[in-house]
């Protein structure tokens, strides 16, 4: 399989440098880790936020920064692809048998980002047990679509930032708004931050389909089965991702590197 040579090859060229890779995901721990202390903090001084208990909104927070780990790993190509357009290398991807969207998904991995998956993965420890969720199969697979589909949902929007470079040859930094900001955002249910906000975020960019939709089903204030799948209704905004990409890439010009 072709993606896995390109993940071997990744790991094994950011391996020959073990102690910076260290430092590397140990930075990317202790910064994810301030957000973290932020919401303890808060709820030292607030047992419940908007009806949720503190056990409940970590919940939220792990499943976010687990997915947005996850897309930045293994996603970082799109993040990069405005070097790749600059530096003349995409020009040699289009004349390869392979497709655009594989390449450039394949062209970098950062796996320094296990340091936010683990601090992910300690506060999954932490919170499953105490959040007073009837965990069975049903919420089970929730839990799991949850972390999937936001991680390819924030693929999608790298792939979106990735597009745009198409017309601008260097992205936009507005889109953090959408990455960056949706990780800090994702930390507590979305509609503590109102109604909204809320119809933005399940209409216009569909995060709270994967994070506070299933999330009621969780925690019980959502009952009906349907819900289990409610986080691949986020999915959908792949046809409008992919739809800008090929628009871009239809009016890409070279830039002569």
């Amino acid at each position: 399989m072709v993606y896995w040579h390109y993940f071997c090859i990744h790991l094994k060229s950011q391996m020959q440098y073990k102690v910076s890779f260290i430092f590397t995901a140990l930075g990317q721990f202790l910064g994810s880790l301030t957000a973290f202390l932020g919401i303890w903090f808060m709820f030292t001084r607030f047992h419940q936020v908007n009806g949720f208990r503190f056990e409940e909104v970590l919940l939220c927070f792990a499943t976010v920064l687990l997915s947005y780990s996850m897309a930045e790993c293994f996603g970082r190509g799109f993040d990069l692809f405005p070097q790749m357009i600059s530096n003349g290398e995409f020009d040699r991807a289009l004349v390869r048998p392979r497709s655009l969207i594989f390449q450039v998904l394949a062209s970098k991995m950062e796996f320094s980002r296990i340091g936010r998956l683990l601090q992910a993965v300690l506060v999954f420890f932490y919170a499953i047990p105490r959040s007073g969720v009837n965990w069975h199969l049903g919420t089970i697979v929730t839990l799991c679509l949850m972390i999937i589909c936001g991680s390819i949902f924030f693929s999608l929007l790298f792939l979106v930032y990735a597009a745009i470079s198409f017309f601008t040859i260097q992205g936009l930094e507005f889109m953090n708004i959408f990455t960056d900001g949706a990780r800090e955002f994702g930390r507590y249910p979305f509609s503590i931050y109102g109604k909204q906000v809320l119809r933005i975020l399940t209409y216009v960019v569909p995060m709270a389909w994967f994070q506070y939709y299933p999330f009621l089903y969780l925690i019980g204030q959502r009952t009906n089965p349907w819900w289990i799948a409610s986080p691949l209704v986020c999915l959908v905004f792949a046809m409008p991702a992919i739809w800008f990409w090929r628009v871009g890439l239809k009016n890409y010009v070279s830039t002569g590197s």
